[in-house]
């Protein structure tokens, strides 16, 4: 295995220049080699299954999301983000393949790293040895099926050359990866894992119940296989390179937030008394989908009436509560997102279920949609959440604090998820995409109302990407009446 550790001097002479700059140019130099390597391996495969179907092969359904230079940066980055950490190891683990109907989805850093929706391995970056390798099945599970060999005609993986092609990453058999980590966990060099959230990484406790992440298990396997191994949280290497979207995510975004908008503007058109909760997430949902969204990132949240005073956990605790029915005087609140090739969006409007907004209603909208327009205002090259929050409250009138919420809860990076990882002290910079959404729960009154807009960060200041969607009451109440077209918008 160590055969990809023989780097020539003149790359090795790169790498200390250049940092990780070297991981392109030896991938790509080693890819012709791998390729004519794995190809003799390929030889030796059979073609067709055993039923004499045809293997399905990874890239006969599909290809990289991005170009090489995209996934050339994105791995630079991260590597950079290693380097500067003093070395050590980076695990990037992909999700198990295995489906209970639903649509294989990616794990956020492996796809962002790879662009591969490939099941059960685990990228592997060591920036001591200079390498970067990617450690894969033989074979994927999710194509066997001894007793249907007609419908299961099998899928390789390992000998697939076109891995070592699209990617210029050389890839080993998976079961080389617990040499790899036995000999690492010996010394005393950090093995770094994305915990999915900051601070240091902490023993998995299992109870009675448990619900681990895909990371939660990593950490758990290394923690009780190799108790030695030093573990090191890799969360803010990774929210410092995906933060700041590159030109190609940003258009991605762009489109997911229109989607978002058309489909919210659909479900506006059909709100009215009678209609329930349900009615109104199947429309979103199927508005999603036609528009040529993949999946929902997140179920859809709508929530109207008291309904609507409440967190998105509340409600959904309770089998039938979101069945309810929505009723004239009332709001009924949206908060939804579509995802289109991988990456999501996430809106909020607050509509009136009669058509019309009463007067109170109103001035609240009014109010937060004041507060939000504030925080936006704000947003520029150097400023941080914190500053952002003092916006917030600077514009929201003393009346209102105790029921506007405007802390850590005003908004969140987003990309490849709704939530995706972040640093709330770090500078803002031109290519962040966040949220703004300051809500306003009055239990007191019974009122509630929030608006939610996707604000992509400019080296001038901010662009909201859902400024099309109206956000004022008068329009609202247009865009529920049909009378605004959104595609000239």
């Amino acid at each position: 295995m160590h055969w990809s550790l023989l780097l020539s001097a003149g790359l090795e002479h790169l790498a200390s220049r250049y940092g990780y700059a070297f991981v392109r140019a030896t991938a790509r130099a080693r890819r012709l080699g791998v390729a004519l390597f794995l190809a003799g391996l390929c030889l030796a495969s059979p073609a067709r299954g055993q039923s004499g179907a045809p293997e399905q092969r990874y890239f006969d359904w599909t290809d990289l999301p991005f170009a090489d230079d995209e996934y050339d940066r994105r791995r630079q980055g991260i590597a950079r983000q290693l380097l500067d950490a003093g070395g050590g190891m980076l695990l990037v683990p992909s999700r198990d393949g295995v489906s209970h109907g639903e649509t294989f989805r990616q794990l956020d850093d492996f796809m962002y790293l790879t662009g591969l929706e490939l099941p059960n391995a685990i990228l592997v970056f060591n920036a001591d040895a200079r390498e970067m390798l990617l450690f894969v099945p033989d074979r994927d599970a999710r194509f066997e099926n001894p007793g249907r060999p007609n419908d299961f005609p099998g899928r390789p993986v390992l000998d697939d050359t076109l891995f070592a092609q699209k990617t210029g990453i050389p890839m080993l058999p998976l079961a080389q990866l617990r040499e790899v980590l036995s000999a690492w966990a010996s010394t005393d060099r950090p093995l770094y894992v994305n915990a999915g959230a900051p601070g240091p990484i902490t023993p998995v406790e299992v109870g009675y119940f448990a619900h681990f992440t895909p990371a939660e298990h990593l950490i758990h396997y290394l923690q009780t296989t190799y108790g030695s191994a030093r573990l090191e949280n890799a969360y803010a290497m990774f929210a410092r390179v995906r933060m700041v979207k590159s030109s190609a995510e940003i258009a991605r975004l762009h489109a997911a937030a229109r989607l978002t908008g058309n489909a919210i503007a659909r479900a506006a058109q059909q709100v009215k008394p009678g209609v329930t909760e349900r009615d109104m997430e199947a429309v979103v949902e199927a508005a999603c989908k036609e528009g040529g969204g993949q999946r929902m990132p997140f179920a859809p949240i709508v929530k109207s009436g008291p309904n609507a005073l409440w967190p998105w956990r509340i409600l959904a605790a309770h089998y039938n509560r979101r069945n309810r029915a929505m009723q004239a005087g009332e709001v009924v609140i949206f908060d939804v997102g579509c995802e289109l090739g991988y990456y999501v969006s996430d809106v909020g409007r607050t509509l009136p279920v009669s058509g019309t907004f009463t007067e109170e209603q109103k001035k609240l909208l009014d109010m937060q949609r004041a507060v939000s327009d504030a925080i936006i205002a704000a947003v520029k090259p150097g400023v941080t959440f914190a500053d952002l929050q003092q916006a917030a409250r600077a514009a929201t009138p003393a009346e209102a604090l105790p029921f506007m919420q405007v802390a850590d809860f005003f908004g969140h990076h987003i990309g490849l998820d709704a939530g995706d990882p972040s640093l709330r002290d770090a500078p803002l910079e031109a290519g962040m995409v966040f949220t703004v959404e300051p809500w306003y729960y009055n239990h007191r009154t019974g009122q509630s109302v929030f608006l939610e807009d996707v604000i992509l960060v400019t080296e001038q200041g901010a662009e909201n990407l859902t400024s099309y969607l109206p956000r004022t009451p008068e329009r609202l109440e247009m865009l529920m009446k049909g009378q605004i077209d959104l595609t000239g918008e």
